[in-house]
């Protein structure tokens, strides 16, 4: 079964945004291991604010490779066909996601959306967090995983210290307790 990777930048403080949205504070002077997490993975979820952010920045990010992308949403109104909308129920969501999980390809890269996360994240759908945390506090913005309900046990499975400050943080994604 493929691998459902929740993959971003945090800061110090644990903020996947700034107060307004910016994310002007993540590096972008190397490549971070970007280059060979492309290799491992075939799709790419995102929530439909990340979405129509890319839209509005004129289309794809020109650095993604090209990946099978699904967005996840129940009011986007315009969609390029060349993606997939996954919408319905929480429980129809679900399905759609454990189908696309189930099919045969690479692992597929959770990329942008705190609400769609933070909902794979309680139903025990992602299976690791890849995070990128980064030397700086922003002192507010959007939290990473901010509103969960229940405790995510996390096994380290990698580790990595740049010389910018930034480390790199490999975890497996354990079955949530309840508190």
């Amino acid at each position: 079964m493929r691998k459902l990777i929740l993959g971003l930048a945090v800061s110090l403080d644990g903020f996947i945004e700034g107060p307004n949205g910016e994310y002007d504070w993540c590096f972008t002077d190397q490549d971070y291991g970007l280059n060979e997490f492309f290799t491992q993975i075939d799709a790419l979820f995102v929530g439909r604010k990340t979405y129509e952010m890319s839209i509005a920045q004129d289309g794809r990010e020109s650095w993604l490779p090209k990946l099978k992308e699904y967005v996840f949403s129940n009011t986007l109104e315009r969609f390029k066909s060349d993606r997939r909308l996954i919408s319905g129920t929480p429980e129809e969501v679900e399905a759609q996601v454990r189908r696309i999980k189930s099919l045969e390809g690479k692992d597929i890269w959770l990329f942008g959306g705190a609400e769609l996360s933070n909902f794979l994240m309680e139903l025990n759908l992602i299976d690791e967090l890849w995070l990128s945390v980064h030397p700086v506090m922003l002192g507010a913005g959007k939290p990473f995983l901010g509103n969960l309900k229940d405790r995510h046990w996390l096994t380290l499975i990698e580790s990595k210290v740049y010389e910018t400050g930034l480390v790199s943080l490999k975890y497996s994604c354990k079955k949530a307790l309840s508190n």
